[in-house]
């Protein structure tokens, strides 16, 4: 069998974004090509025409399909013979440009994969679930940490009943590197991110606690009620939060806390998660991704580790790993799992039969949104002194 069969051929990827000095758009470039199943043939890789241009190179990407703009991108491109034209398009630039590079991608009949946060606000959101449930194409989200394989391992387990009913969920992302203002210095990454124009109504809460938020859904599948949220800016000058904690009521009757913070001292990328089931619990930390500790009462702790042979581990978790146990699988490969997944969505599409929109192993349209209205009412609890506000989004599924 041919790789993305039945097309038997590497996808071409059309990035947007990525650019020098970009950080997740290199992420992005690398996942996709990791299992030899897609090439970056064309690229907007800068807002800047010559900045654009000047990339190409760092992707080998062929001057003529070096673009100044994703809109001449999508232009040229379509004008293309159908076997030459790009199959998907990866949009990694920041926020607020989001919602219409992905629209226009959508409407030109290319699939997507989008990062997160799908958009700058839930209007946008909506708008683009409607785009995409009006077309046929392929479109996901990069909540990346649900590639990870104990996070396919944990989410199996749960949703089939081994920590019994989920009573509570307790995830936090810690970071350090805004404690200081980095932003006044230029620097990029936090120039934009701390920019409202630019990232929108949060910022660490829109930036990590996303992913956060995202991950406790993704495992457990509760749905949720309400949430009270306090969000703070601790560096002087910041107009936007650099830390904060939601509570959040499930309609199950459990509990979750969300925690993020970008200024905490000496904390990296320090994403972790717990959840209280009445049968177990199991704690999984992004530092250290090949490990997940289970526990109950009156038995010794387990600790799980990656091994697609192993006994412990189920079909969900095996199929996410690439290598034999003690070989560390990490950030790289659960964004490629989430790309694998897509390509597999794609080839089905090029065999002409309906593509699942929503029920899917990927984060997707329906997920953004959700994202996008958990930031929402995030950031109108904490306006309104941390009130209980609704949390339950139509297009939420389990």
């Amino acid at each position: 069998m041919g790789i993305n069969s039945p097309l038997n051929r590497k996808l071409r990827m059309g990035l947007v974004g990525g650019g020098q000095g970009s950080f997740i758009g290199r992420v992005h470039s690398i996942a996709a090509c990791l299992d030899n199943r897609a090439v970056v043939t064309a690229g907007a890789l800068s807002s800047n025409p010559e900045r654009s241009k000047a990339s190409a190179p760092d992707y080998d990407i062929d001057p003529a399909r070096a673009y100044g703009s994703y809109s001449e991108m999508f232009e040229a491109e379509l004008k293309l013979p159908e076997d030459e034209r790009i199959d998907f398009v990866s949009v990694t630039t920041p926020n607020h440009t989001h919602f219409d590079i992905a629209k226009a991608a959508v409407e030109a009949g290319f699939n997507v994969v989008c990062d997160k946060p799908m958009t700058f606000d839930l209007g946008q959101a909506e708008t683009l679930l409607e785009t995409v449930k009006n077309s046929d194409v392929v479109f996901a989200v990069t909540h990346n940490y649900t590639g990870y394989p104990m996070i396919r391992q944990a989410r199996e387990m749960i949703l089939g009943g081994e920590l019994g009913e989920i009573n509570a969920i307790r995830s936090q992302y810690i970071q350090g590197w805004l404690r200081t203002s980095l932003e006044a210095e230029d620097q990029k990454q936090a120039a934009w991110r701390t920019d409202p124009s630019k990232s929108g109504a949060a910022g660490a809460f829109g930036d990590i606690a996303t992913h956060a938020y995202n991950l406790g859904r993704y495992m457990t599948g509760l749905l949720p009620d309400s949430v009270s949220c306090s969000l703070k800016s601790f560096v002087e000058g910041r107009r936007l939060d650099d830390y904060g904690t939601a509570v959040i009521r499930y309609e199950n009757g459990g509990l979750g806390t969300v925690t993020a913070s970008q200024i905490s001292h000496g904390r990296e990328n320090d994403f972790e998660i717990e959840i209280d089931g009445t049968k177990g619990s199991l704690r999984w930390r992004q530092e250290n991704p090949n490990e997940m500790i289970v526990r109950r009462n009156g038995s010794p702790h387990q600790i799980y580790t990656r091994d697609p042979n192993g006994s412990h581990t189920n079909a969900a978790g095996a199929a996410a790993c690439r290598l034999p146990a003690g070989h560390p699988e990490a950030f790289f490969e659960a964004f490629a799992n989430i790309y694998a997944a897509v390509f597999d969505a794609i080839a089905k599409r090029a065999e002409g039969g309906p593509v699942e929109k929503r029920d899917t192993v990927y984060p997707n349209v329906f997920d953004g949104v959700e994202g996008m209205y958990f930031i929402q009412q995030c950031v109108d609890s904490n306006s309104q002194n941390s009130a209980w506000l609704p949390l339950k989004h139509e297009a939420a599924r389990r």
